[in-house]
């Protein structure tokens, strides 16, 4: 299963690596990210976190040689707790990749892809105990309906939740795909990609996951530290947006007087998300959808 990184270069040069500082990856994945920043430590160190022991396997036989690198095996939401645990308590440089990766899509038997018929599973971390199975099959009607439109933008959310209750139980997702094609069967597009997407960030508490990173980062990050996130769709840009947009800018009430200088705990790197070239749009299908936002922390 071919991994290609989105953004590559442009997440690693927007860094803006010391050779001898800590950094982390909070998305492992195929290591792309990982590879490249590692090429440019000398006596610095990376801990790459992620939550799918594929891509924990993978890392450790890839890096097993490496002694600038550390793997673990956690949600990024638990990026501080680990840190400490291994005494590590400021970094220089955070990345989080927030895309599925490849191996996650191809390997059909995790129920990410609406294109083959296989389990309703959707899980990234496969000790977990919740399936897309048993939310479809066991959710009252309203929270499914809120769950398709909240995350995935689903417009008919409601009529394909009624539709699952009288279908019940869903077994695969061609079970699941069935229903959208016979709900959404005018639109452009596939008619079960929003509730996959849906399904997949309500299994895996994505949105919940990605508030608590993100809160965590701001004192883990050294002054001039650098956070480099990469969204595939609106709903996570937004939260970065605004996550970045809160820590780098001053509300303070007109006339209030001011002694001393004010600053921000953060500066935008980029004031505009950074987008693939149309060279790597062309090359690579799924970073069509990337955009990539920058954060600096500010010298208190």
């Amino acid at each position: 299963m071919k991994h290609v990184t989105v953004l590559l270069n442009e997440t690693i040069d927007y860094l803006n690596i010391k050779d001898d500082g800590i950094y982390v990856d909070l998305t492992l994945g195929g290591a792309g990210h990982t590879k490249l920043l590692l090429s440019k430590l000398k006596t610095g160190h990376l801990y790459a976190f992620d939550q799918d022991m594929y891509a924990i396997n993978l890392a450790k036989e890839t890096f097993k040689d490496n002694e600038n690198i550390t793997v673990i095996h956690d949600n990024f939401a638990n990026i501080r707790k680990r840190l400490n645990e291994l005494g590590v308590f400021k970094v220089d440089g955070i990345i989080a990749d927030l895309g599925m990766s490849s191996f996650q899509i191809d390997d059909i038997s995790r129920g990410f892809t609406y294109l083959k018929d296989t389990s309703l599973d959707m899980r990234m971390n496969q000790n977990s105990m919740l399936t897309a199975k048993d939310i479809v099959n066991t959710y009252e009607k309203d929270d499914l309906a809120q769950i398709f439109f909240k995350y995935g933008d689903e417009e008919n959310g409601f009529k394909i939740a009624n539709e699952i209750i009288r279908r019940r139980p869903l077994e695969t997702t061609f079970d699941l795909v069935n229903i959208c094609d016979k709900i959404n069967y005018k639109r452009k597009g596939h008619s079960a990609k929003k509730v996959f997407q849906a399904l997949r960030i309500a299994v895996n508490d994505e949105i919940k996951t990605l508030e608590d990173m993100l809160e965590q980062t701001v004192d883990l990050l050294n002054e001039e530290g650098r956070l480099c996130i990469i969204t595939f769709h609106s709903l996570e840009d937004r939260i970065v947006k605004h996550f970045m947009k809160k820590y780098s800018e001053l509300n303070i009430p007109k006339n209030l007087p001011i002694i001393g200088e004010l600053k921000t705990k953060f500066d935008l790197v980029t004031r505009k998300p950074v987008y693939p070239s149309e060279e790597e749009m062309l090359e690579n299908s799924r970073s069509k959808s990337a955009k990539l936002r920058v954060a600096k922390k500010n010298r208190i």
